[in-house]
């Protein structure tokens, strides 16, 4: 393996992923060795060589049946550590889905900011780079590092995947279900907008949520007659979709598409699904929807970010800007 081609490793349950990304580059999956140990400690050390490559180490970073979001935290952590004292040129963790994203800032006296020592954990270790997928807060995931923080926008593979489906006339107006997700709404507008050469209307809700409770306002908006597509980053419980979808019906959209690209799906989103409480989303694969039974499942579009990693990666292993990626 040249050292002027990246070498791409895949931890945990990314390891599908990590070979679709791998195939789109042209390149083999390097080989690491995974060992557990009774008391519940671990190993993880590269079995390739990785002195003077350009490394990139792919792992989502969700909680699932076989590991908890911290147990893939650590591992992570210990695998970018053994990589960067094998000699490694330079090291970008590729997290799809970065944990603890969505406590940015305190809300409460003396409240933690998980975002940012996640981050001081990776720069401590000697990671060059960290690139991720629709982060919550775009601007607060780039100022939580010190290193380089890269993001992607689903906007354009959710533009593809929509525009597609749709007939040419459809009025379409996209939607963030709360002031944070404006920008990411905006972003779909103007990914829509481009592929069917029209004009895209926008509009939002007001949401509040304080000590856990939600409480959603009006919709400012005009979707009377239209299809209404509502998109965030997270699906977990479903509760903010279904308060959306709820306004938007009421005010008369004439269907409802919604969008988010890492699907959760805590308790209760799939009995909200069973009881068309949301109607058919689409979700990538930077989180397996493994928490639906069949039913709900059966209403749920997965669509793939291989290509999407593939480039970025490329790009970078090019020291070429990511600009116009997921656009």
């Amino acid at each position: 393996m040249s050292t002027d081609a990246p070498m791409l490793f895949a931890l945990d349950a990314t390891e599908a992923l990590g070979s679709r990304v791998a195939a789109a580059l042209g390149i083999e999956l390097a080989r690491h060795e995974a060992r557990d140990f009774d008391d519940g400690e671990h190993k993880l050390r590269p079995l390739d060589c990785v002195r003077g490559h350009d490394v990139y180490v792919l792992s989502s970073l969700y909680g699932d049946a076989a590991s908890s979001v911290n147990d893939k935290l650590v591992r992570l952590l210990f695998f970018l550590g053994a990589v960067c004292d094998a000699g490694a040129a330079r090291v970008t963790a590729v997290l799809p889905y970065l944990c603890y994203a969505r406590k940015d800032v305190r809300t409460q006296p003396d409240d933690p900011l998980p975002t940012r020592y996640v981050a001081q954990l990776l720069e401590a270790l000697g990671v060059d780079r960290v690139l991720v997928i629709e982060a919550h807060n775009p601007a607060a995931f780039q100022n939580a590092f010190r290193i380089s923080a890269e993001h992607l926008s689903c906007s354009g593979l959710f533009a593809d995947a929509i525009a597609a489906r749709l007939p040419a006339d459809t009025r379409l107006v996209v939607v963030s279900p709360d002031p944070g997700g404006f920008k990411r709404a905006d972003r779909l507008r103007s990914a829509l907008a481009r592929r069917l050469q029209q004009d895209i209307g926008l509009a939002m809700m007001e949401k509040r949520r304080a000590l856990g409770t939600l409480e959603v306002g009006r919709l400012a908006g005009d979707v009377a007659g239209a299809t209404a597509i509502i998109v965030d980053d997270i699906l977990a419980t479903g509760s903010t979709l279904a308060a959306s979808v709820a306004a938007c019906r009421a005010q008369s959209a004439i269907a409802v598409i919604a969008a988010a690209a890492h699907g959760l799906f805590v308790a209760p989103a799939a009995e909200l699904l069973a009881a068309d409480a949301l109607p058919r989303v689409l979700i990538t694969d930077t989180v397996a929807p493994f928490r639906l039974d069949e039913a709900a499942r059966s209403r749920v579009e997965v669509i793939g970010v291989a290509s999407l990693l593939a480039n970025a990666i490329g790009r970078l292993a090019a020291n070429a800007s990511l600009g116009d990626l997921g656009r």
